[in-house]
């Protein structure tokens, strides 16, 4: 190794995986378990790197320039202070067109890096005749770069698969969508609900973040359609129980309500077309900084985010889309949510299938948990409307269930399906669960269900009354 090849990693290379990190999250996901503040010389980045990886170990994304700055207060030394923002700065504006070679190069840089410091302790070590030690650095070294985490060890970690937290859900304000989910959304799950324009996917929305503030769970919201005020009356009637349209006339019932719940909600607003996931990230981030842990997000809607790749395919673009916000769930490791619509020959169904579903191929595919929710004209007339499953990875799909539809007030009450819903009105509680398979269930769905269970059988239990 030449000196040139040990020195071409030096102070610029490294300001430019400074800079990667912060603007690249996909870098940052695939090298945190092999990058060190040992690889980097200068003390400024040393310490920018080390808060990096702290920060990532703790909230799964990248820190914002707001929240570092915060941080540097905490440093004693103002000289390190001047030269941590000095750094920062060139890192935030060096340009991104070397991205590809720092991702190409930083396995080599680790392994350069650790090489470095292999060789100066080895000079102790070779006048000690110890060439045992010697050769353990320089292996080492050599190793250096590797991702630490093997993965799971199948035999070995039986205990992990079954403990307590294993899987953490967020449940939904229906049981029966609990049963199938085993418990709810997981963390870095993506639910997509698909429907037609008009016909509640918005207000289902509500009624889940809802029900996860009611948990005691902290909900970010972004609306790309509505206004954030609007989004927020829209709360105010679920919590409520008050028609939207009327709940201005309610503020003392708001303002004795609202205040008791126990999570925290975070309403956004981006103009459509304007906001990317990126957008969506840094915003997460400055919430992080400000104390606000999110446990779930919901974007109304995911198809209205700009993707951050310009291609001439709108339908390559969201794929993108689709596919970041499933990483920004498995970044964050929390639930997000989010809806989408359905076709023009979806629109008119009394089920909407996946092949109904506007793109729906590689949404389905990206998706761990959709649902349609289907209501015509008559529908919002009686208040009705139906739910089909059309993907679950964590259990059964292919079932339909009844609703009933308050999309004033966001309450949804799900039954079997072919249940006869034209009762009194009377008979509609929000949020209250019947049980759902002890009345009369259509012989398709039971069939269904019997074939599901079959092929599934020792996943889940299930009675029949």
């Amino acid at each position: 190794m030449t000196l040139q090849t040990l020195n071409q990693y030096g102070p610029d290379f490294q300001i430019k995986v400074l800079s990667s990190l912060l603007t690249d999250k996909e870098l940052l996901t695939n090298i945190h378990d092999i990058i060190s503040d040992e690889y980097f010389e200068n003390p400024a980045h040393k310490w920018s790197i080390k808060e990096i990886l702290k920060y990532y170990d703790k909230y799964h994304t990248t820190p914002t320039l707001e929240t570092l700055k915060i941080e540097l207060q905490k440093v004693d030394n103002e000289v390190l202070q001047v030269s941590i923002k000095d750094q920062l700065k060139r890192a935030y504006v060096a340009s991104d067109e070397d991205l590809e070679y720092v991702q190409e190069e930083f396995t080599n840089f680790c392994r350069n890096q650790q090489l470095k410091r292999a060789l100066m302790t080895s000079v102790d070590l070779l006048k000690a005749g110890d060439f045992e030690a010697i050769r353990t650095l320089v292996d080492d070294a050599l190793k250096a770069g590797q991702d630490k985490n093997v993965g799971h060890e199948y035999i070995d970690n039986i205990e992990d698969r079954y403990r307590e937290n294993a899987r953490s859900v967020i449940a939904t304000p229906w049981d029966k969508i609990n049963d199938l989910l085993q418990g709810g959304l997981g963390n870095g799950d993506f639910g997509l609900i698909f429907g037609n324009p008009g016909g509640g996917k918005s207000w289902s929305l509500v009624a889940l973040g809802g029900h996860a503030i009611r948990m005691g769970y902290n909900v970010l919201h972004y609306t790309l359609e509505l206004g954030e005020d609007y989004v927020g009356r829209r709360y105010d009637a679920f919590f409520c129980d008050i028609d939207v349209s009327k709940i201005v006339l309610h503020r003392k019932k708001v303002d004795e309500i609202i205040p008791q719940l126990p999570g925290r909600l975070i309403i956004k607003e981006y103009p459509t077309g304007r906001a990317t996931i990126s957008t969506i990230e840094s915003h997460i981030s400055k919430c992080v900084s400000m104390g606000i842990q999110p446990d779930l997000i919901i974007i109304d809607y995911v198809d209205l985010l700009s993707s951050r790749k310009r291609t001439r395919e709108r339908k390559d673009e969201i794929d993108d889309i689709y596919t970041s916000t499933k990483g920004l769930a498995k970044q964050l490791n929390i639930p997000v949510w989010s809806v989408s619509q359905v076709n023009r020959a979806g629109a008119k169904d009394d089920i909407i299938e996946g092949d109904k579903a506007a793109g729906s191929y590689d949404k389905l595919m990206i998706s761990d948990f959709a649902m349609s929710l289907s209501r015509k004209k008559e529908d919002k007339v009686k208040k009705t409307g139906r739910l089909h499953i059309m993907k679950n990875r964590y259990g059964m799909d292919g079932l339909s269930f009844s609703l009933k539809a308050d999309t004033s007030k966001g309450h949804f009450e799900v039954f079997p399906y072919n249940v006869d819903l034209d009762d009194d009105e009377s008979t509609f509680s929000p949020n209250v669960q019947t049980n759902a398979y002890d009345t009369d269930v259509d012989a398709h769905t039971k069939r269904l269900m019997a074939e599901k269970l079959a092929k599934q059988k020792g996943l889940f239990e299930f009675e029949r009354k």
